[in-house]
């Protein structure tokens, strides 16, 4: 399923209608298909077909993915998607499976008995998922992850939404290390059901002989986007040389979607063709839910080119903010959108559009209906989106930052640490762990990254001790016993009590050589994803009382050597230690300033 395909029906206006059960997804009006989509049931499933000469194509849709799982469970639908497909086995027959953000997708073009025999298949195996098959198909995934390259805006959800929700894009199945058969099916008798799916198929009629049989269940709405990892926008992170991204979240409608394509045209145009900055510049609109869409902004440059490809890239959106569109500009993104429905089997071709808003819930609109907004577009809705997108913007740079453009430096460490056991960095002296009652925090010479019990997203734990703790908000610390003064078993007892059951992933033993050890001195790898300020420290009654000592002292040394010096020359050498003394006290003092802040409940 295209972009494309996706967008072709976003409106102006937003889908106010209740959902027909608490929880459940709003169901649009099919009567915007009529005369142009026939639309049944088969088996309980709503099910869409428009005829189109040659094979048949056909998508059958489930409205859950990657979003609707939690880090412990991540990569749960898409083990289903494999295991639901195994007992296909090799075929010539066209067919695949997908899993999204938001949907998961079984998509097969063939001739009619073969497109039948595919989506029983599915059906057959969802009700009884060839769950011997599970282990091979964890080791398959995480394969398939080894394998798979971190794109430019890989990191781009994770800042955004934290480690729930649309942020788990950013990280790795980690259920394939420990989900349970019962688990798996579980997860497939309460989403892959008859009232969570939507079947599109290219044909004047269904075809006989269709078993779409599947347990009864409820339409699911799309996940709600918790953005608590982005407390302030429009705001920046530091990524590799050579890209320039900004994420803005905007709602559905078709001034958007036309936003997207001037967006496109006039990075193409400026960074492109004018600057010759980039060679790929662009821009995407994608619907994420009901209400609204993500659109993503994109340019490459050479290390050498890339603040100037920047700035181009913040003066294109300064320029659409300001209301700056030339009508030719609106008219051309305009005629490209509306050439798609200039096409032969108009209604096979929206299938996939049709079908997808149904099961989000968004809701459907004519081809009349559409163009007509198409039309009725101006420069001043584009100018209201472009100042949507940019104050609701993340933008990834590879130099030296972006507050000259107005942007905010995102989070990089958290607001305030946890009480507990201090445990100083076998590495560095300006590193602390802290482990306490409510959470962990490492205390770094920039910043606090802390995890607190009850908003750990999960826990990876290790035979030798080694517990790795992600928080909601997507900062991670990593407690290596190995690397700490102290970090006894007792210690790591308070972790493994605190933290919740099903916040806990198991992972397997490590090799010896792949523990970590403690090194001379050497500049210590923060054990965060996020990096940058100064912090400031904390006043606290054992920082006080060294304070005073370190201020009292000298008073007291200098009347100690002044006094010695009259009864004996060679009381200077008693003053040279208490000069080290004085040494050992201001350090102290900085310490426990320091320490101080990881003390913050």
């Amino acid at each position: 399923m295209t972009t494309q395909d996706m967008t072709a029906q976003d409106s102006a206006a937003r889908d106010t209608s209740a959902p027909d059960t608490p929880g459940a997804a709003a169901q649009p009006d099919l009567a915007a298909l009529d005369g142009l989509v026939a639309h049944t049931t088969v088996d309980g499933v709503p099910a869409l077909f428009a005829p189109r000469p040659g094979p048949l194509t056909a998508g059958l849709l489930f409205r859950v993915g990657r979003a609707d799982e939690t880090l412990p469970t991540t990569g749960v639908t898409h083990l289903v998607e494999h295991l639901a497909l195994h007992r296909l086995g090799l075929s010539d027959l066209h067919y695949n499976g997908a899993t999204a953000d938001a949907y998961t997708l079984f998509h097969v073009t063939g001739d009619e008995d073969e497109v039948v025999t595919y989506l029983n298949g599915v059906c057959a195996a969802l009700r009884d998922l060839p769950l011997e098959r599970l282990e091979t198909e964890k080791e398959i995934l995480r394969t398939e992850a080894g394998s798979r390259g971190n794109g430019p805006l890989s990191q781009m959800p994770l800042w955004r939404y934290g480690a729930q929700g649309y942020g788990l894009a950013s990280y790795d199945e980690l259920g394939t290390r420990s989900l349970t058969a019962g688990q798996v099916r579980h997860w497939a008798e309460t989403r892959f059901t008859r009232d969570n799916a939507v079947l599109w198929l290219t044909g004047d009629k269904l075809p006989e002989g269709l078993d779409l049989t599947l347990p009864a269940g409820r339409r699911f709405p799309a996940p709600a986007a918790i953005t608590d990892a982005l407390p302030v926008t429009p705001a920046f992170i530091r990524g590799d040389d050579g890209h320039v991204v900004l994420t803005s979240v905007v709602r559905r409608s078709t001034a958007a979607a036309v936003f997207a394509e001037v967006l496109g045209r006039a990075l193409f145009k400026d960074l492109r063709q004018q600057g010759g900055y980039s060679y790929s510049a662009e821009a995407d609109y994608t619907p994420r839910d009901a209400d609204f869409a993500t659109l993503t902004a994109y340019a490459d440059a050479l290390p050498q080119k890339q603040d100037a490809a920047l700035g181009g890239f913040v003066d294109v959106f300064a320029r659409l903010r300001a209301g700056r569109v030339e009508q030719a500009e609106l008219d051309s993104a305009r005629g490209k959108l509306l050439k798609r429905y200039e096409v032969p089997d108009l209604g096979a071709a929206l299938l996939p559009s049709y079908a997808h808003s149904l099961l989000l819930g968004h809701r459907l609109l004519t081809p009349e209906r559409h163009r007509a907004e198409l039309e009725a577009v101006t420069v001043e809705d584009l100018r209201e989106v472009a100042r949507e997108a940019w104050d609701g913007a993340l933008l990834q740079v590879p130099t030296r930052g972006a507050e000259w453009a107005g942007a905010t430096a995102a989070p990089q460490y958290s607001p305030t640490g946890v009480s507990g056991t201090l445990h100083p960095s076998l590495d560095d002296d300006d590193v602390t762990l802290v482990i306490g009652d409510t959470g962990v925090t490492l205390s770094l010479p920039a910043g606090l990254v802390t995890v607190r019990y009850d908003a750990c997203a999960a826990m990876t734990t290790r035979p030798d001790g080694a517990r790795y703790l992600t928080g909601l908000d997507g900062f991670r610390v990593a407690v290596e016993p190995t690397l700490y003064d102290d970090v006894t078993p007792e210690r790591i007892a308070v972790l493994d009590a605190a933290v919740p059951d099903e916040a806990v992933v198991p992972l397997p033993a490590r090799a010896a050589e792949r523990i970590p050890r403690p090194t001379e001195r050497a500049t210590p790898a923060p054990q965060t994803q996020r990096v940058e300020r100064r912090p400031a420290g904390r006043v606290t009654p054992r920082f006080l009382y060294m304070a005073a000592l370190a201020t009292v002292w000298p008073l007291l040394l200098v009347a100690l050597v002044v006094n010695g010096f009259r009864e004996s020359p060679a009381s200077g050498i008693p003053g040279i230690g208490g000069l080290l003394l004085e040494y050992w006290l201001v350090r102290a003092a900085v310490r426990l300033y320091r320490a101080g802040a990881s003390e913050t409940d």
